[in-house]
C-alpha cells in the first residue's frame, strides 16, 4: 500500500512524498485511520517550517487537525469500528496510527466534513473565552483575524460581548464581517485606540484577546484596555521584541495605568478527557464546537479559502506565508 505524506524537508522546503506502507499489528489502544481532510494551522506550521523552533526538528510530517475514516481498531478500543468517521489531532499523512485515548471523537451525523478539522482551531480559540471574564454587554477586542482570531471573536460574541476585530488584511476583515463580528478596524490605516474609544464611549474594552503572536501588538493594545480589564494572550508569542519591561508591568500593577490582568490561553491548560474535578476539557470543548457548527452559531464556511490536493502543499504554504489576503483556511483533500 502506498502512503502519501506532506513533509517539511528543510526550512521553507515542502514536499509531498510517497512511501510503501508496511502494515503492523496495532497495539491494544491504537486505531488505524485514513484521512479525508486535514487542515493547515498557519501560525504553528509556518513556525515549524521556518526551522527555528527547537521543539520541531526538521524533517518532519506536520499537521494536527484531521477528519478520517477508521480502518482498524485495537483490541482494547471500544465505541469505534471500521468505517466510523472521526475527528482527531492527526498529521498530514494519508494513513496513520493514532492512540484512541487522545482526542479521538466520532463525528456527529450530517455535519459537513470540511468543517470538522476546524474544530481544533475553534477549541484553541475557545481557551481565550474560557479563561476570560467576558459577560453580556462587554466590549471585547481581538487583534489578528486569522482562523484562531476569527473564531475567538465569534465565540466572544456567543458569550454576549460586542466584538471589535483588528487586522492588517482587508480580506480577513471582510471575512470577519461575514462571520458576524460587530466592528472591524484596519490596524494599518486607522487609529485603533481612538476608534475603540469612540465605540466604547471612552472606556476601552474590558477584555482584549491577542491572537497574532506578535509581542509588539500585545504591548500596543494595552493602551485601549479599560481600567481593571484583562489582556489574554491567545497567539503564542514568537520573535524578538525589545521594550521597557517596567513600563509594561506597570499596566498590570498601577491603578492609574489600568491594573490590567495578564492571562495566558494556551490550549493545553485543560485536560484532554473530562473528569469530575475539572469542568472543561479538550474533548468537551470539541463536542460543544460540533453542536455550535450544527446549529450554525459558529460560522466555518467563510473561513475556507482553499481545498486542494496534498500534491499542492508547497503552493499552499507559500500562499499562507506571502499572500495572507487570499490564503486562510487551507484544507488538504485526501480523496
Amino acid at each position: 500500500m502506498i502512503n502519501r505524506k506532506v513533509m517539511f524537508i528543510s526550512p521553507m522546503q515542502v514536499e509531498t512524498v510517497e512511501e510503501n506502507l508496511i502494515s503492523a499489528a496495532l497495539n491494544d489502544n491504537e486505531v488505524a485511520v485514513k484521512l479525508i481532510y486535514s487542515l493547515i494551522s498557519p501560525g504553528t506550521e509556518l513556525a515549524m517550517l521556518s526551522g527555528k523552533e527547537d521543539w520541531a526538528k526538521l524533517p518532519l510530517c506536520p499537521g494536527y487537525a484531521s477528519v478520517s475514516t477508521v480502518v482498524e481498531v485495537g483490541k482494547a478500543v471500544s465505541g469505534f469500528q471500521a468505517g466510523d468517521i472521526v475527528f482527531h489531532y492527526g498529521s498530514h499523512s494519508e494513513y496513520q496510527v493514532v492512540t484512541a485515548s487522545h482526542v479521538f471523537i466520532k463525528v456527529p451525523d450530517h455535519l459537513n466534513l470540511k468543517w470538522v478539522p476546524f474544530t481544533r482551531m475553534a477549541t484553541v480559540a475557545m481557551t481565550s473565552v474560557r479563561v476570560s471574564d467576558i459577560e453580556i454587554g462587554d466590549y471585547v477586542s481581538v487583534t489578528g483575524l486569522g482562523l484562531v482570531g476569527n473564531l475567538a471573536a465569534q465565540l466572544a460574541r456567543l458569550q454576549g460581548a460586542a466584538v471589535i476585530g483588528v487586522d492588517l488584511s482587508k480580506e480577513r476583515i471582510r471575512t470577519a464581517h461575514t462571520c458576524g463580528v460587530d466592528y472591524t478596524l484596519h490596524g494599518g490605516e486607522e487609529n485603533v485606540k481612538e476608534k475603540i474609544a469612540a465605540i466604547t464611549n471612552g472606556k476601552g474594552v474590558s477584555t482584549h484577546i491577542e491572537a497574532t503572536g506578535a509581542a509588539r501588538v500585545g504591548v500596543e493594545s494595552l493602551e485601549w484596555i479599560a481600567k481593571l480589564g484583562e489582556i489574554i494572550f491567545l497567539g503564542s508569542p514568537r520573535g524578538e521584541y525589545n521594550a521597557d519591561v517596567t513600563d509594561i508591568l506597570n499596566y498590570c500593577h498601577l491603578y492609574g495605568r489600568g491594573c490590567i490582568t495578564f492571562k495566558g490561553a494556551h490550549e493545553w491548560r485543560y485536560p484532554v478527557e473530562p473528569n469530575e474535578f475539572v469542568k472543561h476539557s479538550l474533548v468537551r470543548n470539541s463536542k460543544i464546537v460540533f453542536e455550535l457548527m450544527k446549529q450554525s452559531r459558529l460560522q466555518i464556511e467563510p473561513l475556507i479559502s482553499h481545498v486542494i490536493k496534498p500534491e499542492q502543499a508547497q503552493e499552499a504554504y507559500e500562499g499562507l506565508r506571502v499572500n495572507k489576503d487570499q490564503y486562510n483556511g487551507v484544507l488538504f483533500d485526501w480523496s
